[in-house]
């Protein structure tokens, strides 16, 4: 036989179903029901039809625990306005507006909490509708509403009649809300209730009052400040940093000093990366929120504009890929055109806040603003979430980065952004720059350089960067040439310059006379200048005994060492007429190279415009240079025939022009030497 009885399941979508109708629902299996009361497996539901208005929601409300209330006395710093909000909150009712973030909770509580030595308070919740609402008996002394959904929800009449509830029971409200433009004046008008303005505490001050509480020795607080380094409060607490993470920064510092390490780099490296998971997961369900943190990241310190225009650029490349890279899906799949064209549309001070970072004004009319997080190191700490959690990103990141602009600041920290993921990710992420290096626009060849010259003098990645610069320097792409070409521009690390002056020969050897190869070519000639300039003199020396060496063969690189050499003279002379006098090789090279240099008709000029320049002397005034006729010497012992041309210009020249007299002298001497003259 098969029962008819109800299942557990059964019952209960019945109970949900009846729930909707005013009637009361008594479920009584297998019982008899009476007009009294019913027990044991029995159920009793009163519900209210539509009809009849909405079910009164129970009120949220709950005790603040003691234990946050101490640490939120004890480590207060009262803002500006906290002895006229005190004066204010006697009425009863008070709201309190400020930005969030800014230490307005703690302020309000501080607030509530004045002159009671054991005080007792309670928060509601935002959604508490006050119209329904009353105080308790007298063992409360103070009630914290954060944030109304609606503020302009609130009625007068109903503040007024909670006044005196409160008033009876000796407790007082204060609700706390959003500062927006214009809401404290229309609150003001609105509610006739006192409405209060937070500003927000010095944040050295917040960060003393949660040391003292931390650490309560004095001499234990002088060691740690002390080993934290002189001016370390200007970097790790600027004037804008909100309450709350001059609090992070105090206990961070003590956590550190007692671990016994606590120097200023150890303390920024440990509050960027408590920071940077955070941001991440909060800015993931939001596009906008989440390319300004990556912008913010890579851009952090420029212009306000740039980071906000690169944002943009990011969340326009997530849409225009499309399937080509489904990967990017923590952007594209919750983002519209309409996200999109609303970027710029939504308040910069909004997003920052979100993000922890804030905007620096400067002074003066071509002045702009620039935007950072509050402690920099944030920015590397974002990179390496992203790095170890959302490796599916990094190609449309990569991607992002080649479109940095042509101001040289953008390209320097985009390639500083590539090259730091090349080392989160053990250079597993070093793939990824082919593709960058090949987007067509000029800058994209320069962010890989960036990344690769950086990549290469870090220990972590060296051999593989290195490796990759070895396959670009043969790639048949121009643009890979030309970035192994800028990424040769610095000396440092295990990147010798000896292993760069090796490259950037390969390099010219490869080139030919098509345009793409013309401009591999201006590359390695710039590289060469910029290792001398940035090099010391031992490298400045192997420099120019390797483009001497170069000048004795035909061939390309002869000709980029004569475009590079009166460059390389040019920018120190001093230098130079020092070399030419304490080593002899160096001399030589110097020879060598300048003979070279006037033999080539795309380098004459600007070879003899450096040795008038050599003749001018100290302050423009023509002087013997011991130097300079050392120099002279060797290039007449040589004979070059493009010494001979800058000889015969400089004596046919005005009689102002610098070393007319000495080249006549010179002129005379080789003639007397000439083959003609011994035969006369």
């Amino acid at each position: 036989m098969t029962s008819d009885a109800f299942q557990a399941g059964d019952v209960d979508a019945l109970v949900a179903a009846l729930a909707s109708r005013r009637a009361m629902v008594v479920l009584a299996s297998n019982s008899t029901v009476n007009t009294g009361s019913v027990t044991g497996d029995q159920r009793q539901i009163v519900a209210a039809s539509p009809a009849s208005g909405p079910a009164v929601a129970p009120i949220r409300q709950g005790p603040v625990r003691p234990k946050d209330l101490r640490v939120a006395t004890c480590r207060f710093v009262p803002p500006p306005t906290f002895e006229k909000a005190l004066a204010e909150l006697e009425s009863g009712v008070s709201v309190l507006v400020g930005a969030p973030g800014t230490g307005r909770e703690t302020c309000a509580l501080n607030l509530l909490a004045h002159g009671r030595d054991n005080p007792v308070l309670v928060q509601l919740d935002g959604t508490v509708d006050l119209s329904r609402w009353s105080p308790r008996s007298q063992e409360v002394h103070g009630y914290l509403m954060m944030e109304p959904p609606d503020p302009f929800a609130l009625r007068s009449w109903d503040l007024s009649r909670l006044e005196a509830s409160l008033t009876k029971v000796g407790a007082r409200l204060l609700i706390v809300v959003a500062e927006a433009p214009g809401l404290a004046s229309a609150l003001e008008g609105r509610l006739g209730t006192p409405v209060l303005r937070h500003v927000p505490p010095d944040p050295r001050e917040v960060f003393a009052a949660h040391l003292a509480d931390i650490c309560s020795g004095e001499d234990a607080r002088d060691r740690l400040l002390r080993s934290l380094g002189p001016d370390v409060l200007d970097e790790l607490l600027p004037a804008e940093l909100p309450p709350h993470h001059a609090a992070q920064a105090a206990e961070a510092a003590a956590r550190l000093c007692d671990a016994g390490s606590s120097s200023r780099t150890e303390v920024l490296r440990a509050l960027a990366e408590a920071e940077a998971p955070g941001l991440v997961a909060r800015a993931q369900e939001d596009p906008v929120l989440f390319s300004h943190l990556l912008s913010l990241s890579v851009y952090g310190g420029l212009e306000r504009g740039v980071v906000v225009e690169r944002a943009a650029d990011l969340l326009e490349l997530a849409v225009s890929e499309g399937e080509q890279e489904p990967a990017a899906h923590t952007l594209r799949p919750r983002l519209d055109l309409g996200q999109v064209g609303t970027t710029r549309q939504r308040p910069i001070s909004e997003i920052l806040r979100a993000l922890g970072a804030y905007c620096t004004r400067h002074e003066g009319a071509d002045a702009t603003d620039t935007v950072s997080f509050f402690w920099p190191t944030v920015g590397d700490a974002v990179r390496e979430v992203l790095c170890r959690d959302h490796t599916d990103l990094l190609p449309l990141f990569h991607a992002w980065l080649a479109g940095a602009g042509y101001d040289p600041e953008q390209i320097e920290q985009a390639g500083h952004a590539a090259a730091a993921m090349a080392v989160a990710t053990g250079g597993r992420s070093l793939q990824l720059l082919r593709p960058l290096a090949l987007v067509p626009w000029p800058p994209a060849v320069e962010v890989a350089a960036r990344c690769l010259g950086a990549a290469v003098r870090d220990p972590a990645v060296a051999a593989k960067a290195e490796a990759l610069l070895e396959q670009w320097s043969v790639a048949p792409e121009a643009a890979l040439r030309k970035a192994a070409a800028y990424a040769c521009r610095s000396d440092g690390g295990p990147f010798t310059v000896g292993r760069a002056l090796r490259l950037l020969h390969t390099l010219a050897e490869s080139l030919s006379n098509d345009a793409d190869d013309m401009a591999v070519g201006v590359a390695v000639v710039e590289a060469l200048v910029l290792l001398f300039v940035e090099g010391d003199s031992r490298a400045r020396e192997t420099i120019l005994v390797r483009m001497r060496d170069w000048t004795l063969r035909d061939g390309i690189p002869g000709q980029m060492a004569a475009l590079a050499f009166p460059v390389m003279a040019g920018v120190d002379l001093a230098w130079c007429g020092s070399r030419m006098l304490s080593d002899a090789d160096t001399a030589s090279s110097m020879v060598q190279l300048t003979g070279h240099a006037l033999n080539e008709p795309a380098t004459y000029t600007s070879m003899r415009d450096v040795l008038l320049e050599w003749c001018c002397g100290v302050d423009g005034v023509p002087q013997p240079d011991p130097s300079l006729e050392e120099l002279l010497k060797g290039l007449m012992k040589a004979r070059e025939p493009g010494f001979l041309r800058w000889l015969m210009a400089v004596e046919r020249g005005p009689d102002t022009i610098p070393g007319r007299d000495l080249a006549t002298r010179l002129l005379t001497l080789w003639r007397s030497k000439s083959p003609t003259s011994k035969a006369n």
